[in-house]
């Protein structure tokens, strides 16, 4: 895990949770762009099953639990998903505020990753 890369993943995804908790807040149903906005937070968590098994492989390891860490990184690729799933089949306001959710939720899980691995 590198540290700057840490930083821009959890602002990412901390602005993709805010805009769509705010836009579900005042009423707004589900938009392809909730939806897109999304899906990037699920190639941010990929790049960051990437750059962890490089970093592995270069011979790093985390200060925390490495089973931990990939316990948190292994949920964090299905919580995306599975908001995205559960929006589509809301398709109320409701389903822009579980996006939001989704992405709050991510912000957190990378918080989490990065004081496992950098203790």
């Amino acid at each position: 895990m590198i540290a700057a890369q840490a930083f821009w993943f959890m602002g990412i995804s901390l602005g993709v949770g805010g805009v769509n908790l705010l836009l579900g807040l005042f009423g707004l149903k589900l938009k392809a762009a909730s939806l897109l906005a999304t899906g990037l937070v699920e190639l941010l968590v990929l790049a960051q099953l990437v750059i962890t098994v490089w970093v592995l492989i270069s011979g790093a390891n985390p200060a925390g639990s490495l089973p931990e860490f990939f316990g948190y990184l292994l949920v964090a690729l299905v919580v995306p998903i599975g908001g995205a799933a559960l929006a589509i089949a809301e398709k109320t306001k409701n389903a822009t505020i579980i996006l939001g959710l989704a992405g709050l939720t991510i912000s957190v899980m990378f918080l989490r990753m990065f004081t496992i691995w950098f203790g």
